[in-house]
């Protein structure tokens, strides 16, 4: 995995700090991809929720990064991480395939509850082909990256949520 087998097993010895530094700042890096889609959708003048950390919303078990417009109308739900493993990153893409199914529960097929979008970034998520192909099948094909989030509301429902909308006016 590029890292020398002295190196890896000098680490364990002296109890993970390399390890303890990546989880202390893996918070830090995760909020670079959310700040950006923030930036997204207030660009746009979408109204949105975005959870903290642990945070309990009725009607999700785990809670979303983000909520439009609001936890009390769900109507688009955003998962964002950055990985640099493909554990990590499987870990999002079962998450994302659970808020899929909340998302049709009780309903047909072709009128989901709300939309589900998963924005990813870092290697993790290239590592294993089979998770990405889960990850667009349960999005319906709503994966963004930081080079494609500028792409997020022109191909997302989040476009019926933009100010200017005649929808909403």
């Amino acid at each position: 995995m590029g890292v020398p087998y002295a190196m890896l097993l000098y680490e364990r010895f002296l109890g993970r700090p390399f390890a303890g530094h990546r989880d202390s700042v893996s918070e830090l890096v995760g909020d670079s991809l959310e700040s950006a889609i923030e930036d997204v959708l207030s660009g746009a003048g979408i109204s949105y929720r975005k959870t903290k950390r642990a945070e309990r919303i009725v009607g999700f078990d785990q809670a979303p990064d983000f909520i439009i417009p609001s936890e009390f109308n769900p109507q688009i739900v955003i998962e964002a991480k950055i990985t640099e493993d493909d554990g990590t990153a499987r870990d999002k893409v079962t998450r994302v395939q659970h808020l899929a199914s909340l998302s049709l529960m009780g309903r047909p097929k072709d009128s989901p509850k709300f939309e589900v979008i998963a924005c990813i970034g870092g290697r993790g998520f290239g590592v294993r082909r089979e998770d990405m192909k889960k990850l667009l099948i349960a999005t319906r094909g709503k994966v963004f990256t930081l080079k494609t989030l500028e792409y997020l509301v022109e191909f997302s429902r989040l476009k019926e949520f933009k100010v200017g909308n005649p929808k909403w006016q």
